[in-house]
This record gives C-alpha cells, sequence and structure tokens, in this order.
C-alpha cells in the first residue's frame, strides 16, 4: 500500500474517535450546565407561587389551620402561598394529586392521620402514602374526646366498659364516617378496654350531633373544637380525652388511661409533605421556615386554643413518625377487619 493511500487511511480511522470525543464533550458540558441551572433553581427557591394542597373543604378546623400555615409560609418565603381544597375520599384525591406533581417544591401537600390510616384501609390507592412523598415536618396534634350525651346513665369510662363487657355490642358509638380518627378512635377504645361496640357513621360530625345529643347514639369521639362547645353547653359531658396527657383546653377531663383504659394513646395529626425526590435544599429551607413558624406565639395560641400542640422536629423525625403511624394503624385496621374497598 501507498504511503499516501496508508496515511490518508489513518486519518478516516482517527475521524470517529475525534467525533465521539467531541460528542462526549459536548454531553458533559450538557450536563453541568443542568446541573448548574437545577443549583441555581434550588437556591432561589422560591421563585414562584406554591400550591398547598388540602384533602378537605373549606371552613372546618383543619382547613383554618391550612391558611393560617400557608399564611405564615407566604410571609416567610417571600411568595404566595395558596390553598386548593382536594376534597373527597379521606384525603386520597388530594394525595394522589401531589403524589403525582413536579417534586420541585411549588407543590406541597398537608396531610392528616388519614394520609397514615388510609394505607391499610384502602387497597387499591395508586400511591404509597411513605415513599411517594417527602415528609417536611409535623404542623401539629390534637386529642379527640370521649362523650356521652348529658342524659347517659353513664358518668365514668369505667362504667362504660362495665356495660359492655356485660352486654356485648348493645353500645353504639357515632363518627363522622368509616376510616376518620372519630372512628378509629372508637375503634382503639374497643380495641384496649376488650369489648364491642356498634360503629355507627354519619356524613361529618355535625351530622351526628344531633343524634348524639339526643341519645339516639350513646358515645362519639369528636375533635375537641367540635366536643367543647357542647360540653360547656351542658348538652354532652366529657368522659375522656384521647392522648396520653391532659389537653390545655378541657385540663378537668381525664386521659383515657388515667380513666382506666391503660396505655390508650391517639391523637389526630396534620403535618407538610410534597412529592418523592424532593432536592434536599428545598426540604430543608421548608422545614426550617416551618419550624420558625411553629414557634410563632400567634400560631401557637391559634392551635392552643383548639385544644392542639405544634409538633416541632426534623424532617426525618417526621418521616419516621409517619411509618410508625402507617404501621400503628395496619394493625388495628386489620383486627377491626375494617375496609372502605368494595
Amino acid at each position: 500500500m501507498k504511503p499516501w493511500i496508508s496515511q490518508h487511511l489513518g486519518r478516516q480511522r482517527k475521524g470517529p474517535k475525534k467525533l465521539s470525543a467531541c460528542i462526549s464533550s459536548l454531553g458533559l458540558l450538557l450536563c453541568l450546565s443542568s446541573a448548574l441551572a437545577v443549583h441555581a433553581q434550588e437556591a432561589n427557591y422560591p421563585s414562584k407561587a406554591i400550591r398547598l394542597v388540602v384533602g378537605f373543604s373549606p371552613g372546618g378546623s383543619a382547613d383554618g389551620v391550612g391558611r393560617a400555615l400557608a399564611e405564615n409560609l407566604s410571609l416567610k418565603l417571600g411568595q404566595p402561598v395558596i390553598v386548593e381544597n382536594r376534597a373527597g375520599a379521606n384525603g386520597n384525591i388530594a394525595a394522589e394529586m401531589v403524589a403525582r406533581a413536579q417534586p420541585d417544591g411549588y407543590t406541597l401537600y398537608f396531610p392528616s392521620i388519614g394520609h397514615a390510616v388510609n394505607a391499610t384501609l384502602y387497597k387499591n390507592l395508586s400511591f404509597d402514602a411513605v415513599t411517594d412523598f417527602t415528609a417536611i415536618g409535623g404542623v401539629f396534634s390534637a386529642p379527640n374526646m370521649l362523650v356521652v350525651p348529658a342524659r347517659s346513665p353513664f358518668h365514668s369510662v369505667a362504667e362504660i366498659v362495665a356495660h359492655a363487657k356485660a352486654h356485648p355490642g348493645a353500645l353504639t358509638f357515632a363518627s363522622s364516617g368509616s376510616g376518620t380518627s372519630v372512628h378509629l378512635s372508637g375503634e382503639l377504645f374497643a380495641k384496649m378496654a376488650g369489648i364491642s361496640m356498634v360503629h355507627i357513621p354519619y356524613k361529618g360530625t355535625g351530622s351526628a350531633m344531633p343524634d348524639l345529643i339526643s341519645g339516639q347514639v350513646d358515645m362519639s369521639f369528636p375533635n375537641i373544637p367540635s366536643a367543647l362547645p357542647q360540653v360547656k353547653a351542658g348538652t354532652l359531658r366529657a368522659m375522656g380525652v384521647t392522648t396520653a396527657k391532659r389537653s390545655s383546653a378541657a385540663p378537668a377531663v381525664p386521659t383515657m388511661s388515667e380513666a382506666g383504659v391503660t396505655g390508650y394513646d391517639m391523637a389526630t395529626w396534620y403535618g407538610l409533605v410534597g412529592p418523592a425526590n424532593m432536592p434536599s435544599a428545598v426540604r430543608a429551607r421548608l422545614n426550617a421556615e416551618l419550624q420558625v413558624i411553629l414557634n410563632n406565639p400567634q400560631f401557637k395560641t391559634k392551635l392552643t386554643s383548639q385544644g392542639a400542640e405544634t409538633m416541632p422536629g426534623s424532617a426525618l423525625q417526621f418521616e419516621s413518625f409517619i411509618k410508625s403511624e402507617v404501621e400503628r394503624w395496619r394493625k388495628i385496621i386489620e383486627q377491626s377487619k375494617i375496609s372502605l374497598d368494595p
């Protein structure tokens, strides 16, 4: 082969290698450019309005706290935080919407205890309560309250338990709907006291109150903001609060554990999460601002006036808490054979 042919072929063979190297360099530059852009976006977070999705209708106590949280986040972050109510399916509609959103920190969710309960209560969910979300932090927890009609023959938890053991299945308890904290408070009571009762679900606490006050049902475990006005008015009698310590809103009412159901501890809670795989810097920023809000005297007063307490802590602590709640309620729901799926 002539030398000039050999040299020409050599140049041809080197060509693809140079092209490959060029492409590799271009790809690296693009990757670096993309990484820098993402870093800049995280550093400038937030640069636009944020949605806070609430899984309940406007006007309720949970919605009110969610709006107070949104208002405080707006002030801290310097961008509007807009509450979007997506009620239905015990919070599942809102949760599914957030699980499918971009994990950029501009769509957040205000989950309740129902978020952990639903993981077992519904068998065909399209999302996982833990792995499809980024935990940011707890917001507040509050007890429910065991109440009976003012004309009830029961004046203590011990009397209720004794009657239920002597007459299995004779007592009824009302709830604001299957799977709600009101319902599960009753199921936990029955399980821990070793009794059986009949659950009567209603379409909300407001619907249950007339039958509870009139004595059509024997008892209920409403949230404290719903129970206290009726207790103060003398139409209902408070028997115990569901948390391990007494409520500041009703300090004279014993805990269920003090009243005889040793170890009973159940609280309604709410927190802040986003879609899975949110940037760590965004998660850290949101948690840091949340801790400041939870220590704000006005925000704390709003909660304590409703018998609630703030839930300060790290994002990882809240993530661990959600996991423990999912497991806790899984056991109770399976033992009670509760299901909302067809």
